[in-house]
């Protein structure tokens, strides 16, 4: 690793407060903007937590328009209507509240602002032109770390396979982690982003492209997952969500400057295909592909292990081994099922769906060499939950 070149700029600042998406309006102000879009989805809107933010910018007398008629998985043809929207509204800052889902799309929305076309022309990695308009990114879950990662993903509605416009400049500016917003978060999904942020950190550690700038924030990210993901799924006690809505920041820190590996390609042919949320599936992949992994990482694996609280062992793969125990042991505790538990996944599809996976390009960044066949049989034994 130390021989190999990396760079690592972070273009997001990021504010840590409970609270703190009552300052969307203050943080608007130094960008001027003539007219905000609010991008959220349905149920954060019908929440009301969009509606703070909404009051916040017309404390300071900025107008707004809210966008929110996005799908789980954003598909081309949302963000493109997105993009029209703001292009005839006159829209020059954007501030996205909710999962990743709303902060991927006002990305792709604020491409389409300062770039021509449809969003799908824009997709690939460092072909933006110039920056996106200013972006305020406020998540509402403990999970995707969108609000700090340099991409946005985007379903293609004909070949139903996720792609995702990578560059530094689709970055937010702002980014504003407010933990209060977790307090009402059904457990279910505070359970599905919270193993999303992990599955996070453990592929950005374990990737071919992880670096020493990342190492520590992933490692730290895993050990923060394993304390307090059961308490803030059961209890949401305040101290709990603060420290997993860290623990997903630091881990989209994390991959967001190394890369993820075969449980993201996998969870995106899955979520592409039948428009499945992508944490939980992240979660239901997370240890069929670690334990395939381990023979290529021991090592690294028995590092993660330790992040999670296993005691120290000298044979690596065997510690690693636990580690991965340990993730199932929290994936159950936290009501995290089999793949096959998602009725809408048919294995007469995995064929199909390994060749989508194999069109990502994290397949590369795998510690495993991967083929179609091996991830055919990965999907296989996450279905019969053989993994672990």
């Amino acid at each position: 690793m130390s021989e190999r070149k990396f760079e690592f700029t972070l273009p997001t600042r990021i504010i840590f407060q409970p609270g703190c998406i009552r300052q969307v309006g203050v943080e608007a102000l130094p960008y001027r903007p003539r007219r905000a879009l609010l991008v959220t989805d349905p149920g954060v809107l019908a929440a009301g937590i969009a509606q703070k933010a909404a009051d916040s910018l017309q404390s300071v007398g900025i107008p707004y328009q809210i966008f929110s008629d996005l799908s789980p998985n954003p598909r081309d043809y949302e963000l493109d209507a997105g993009g029209r929207l703001a292009r005839e509204a006159g829209i020059d800052l954007i501030v996205a509240v909710g999962g990743g889902s709303a902060l991927d799309a006002a990305k792709a929305i604020g491409v389409l602002l300062t770039h021509p076309g449809c969003i799908l022309d824009w997709c690939g990695s460092g072909g933006l032109d110039r920056p996106i308009v200013p972006l305020i990114a406020v998540p509402t879950t403990a999970g995707t770390g969108s609000e700090v990662t340099p991409f946005s993903v985007v379903t293609n509605s004909q070949t139903h396979i996720k792609q995702c416009v990578w560059d530094l400049r689709v970055a937010a500016r702002v980014a504003l982690l407010d933990s209060e917003l977790l307090s009402g978060l059904p457990a279910p999904v505070m359970a599905a982003t919270g193993i999303d942020a992990l599955t996070h950190a453990v592929e950005a550690y374990t990737c071919t492209q992880a670096t020493p700038f990342t190492d520590p924030l992933a490692l730290r990210a895993i050990t923060l997952v394993s304390q307090n993901l059961r308490q803030a799924v059961d209890t949401h006690a305040p101290e709990a969500c603060a420290h997993m809505l860290l623990a997903s920041n630091l881990a989209g820190i994390a991959f967001a400057f190394s890369d993820v590996a075969a449980v993201h390609t996998m969870a995106e042919a899955l979520g592409g295909r039948y428009d499945l949320p992508h944490g939980q599936v992240n979660a239901m992949l997370l240890c069929t592909v670690s334990r395939h992994n381990i023979p290529f990482a021991a090592g690294r694996y028995a590092e993660v292990a330790a992040a999670l609280g296993v005691p120290h062992t000298p044979d690596a793969q065997q510690m690693a081994l636990q580690g991965v125990e340990e993730m199932r042991r929290l994936c159950r505790d936290v009501g995290i099922g089999p793949l096959r538990a998602a009725a809408c996944v048919n294995p007469a599809d995995f064929p199909a769906l390994a060749r989508a996976a194999m069109t990502n390009d994290a397949t590369y960044s795998n510690p495993a060499p991967i083929t179609e066949q091996t991830y055919c049989t990965l999907f296989q034994e996450a279905y019969e939950e053989k993994g672990c």
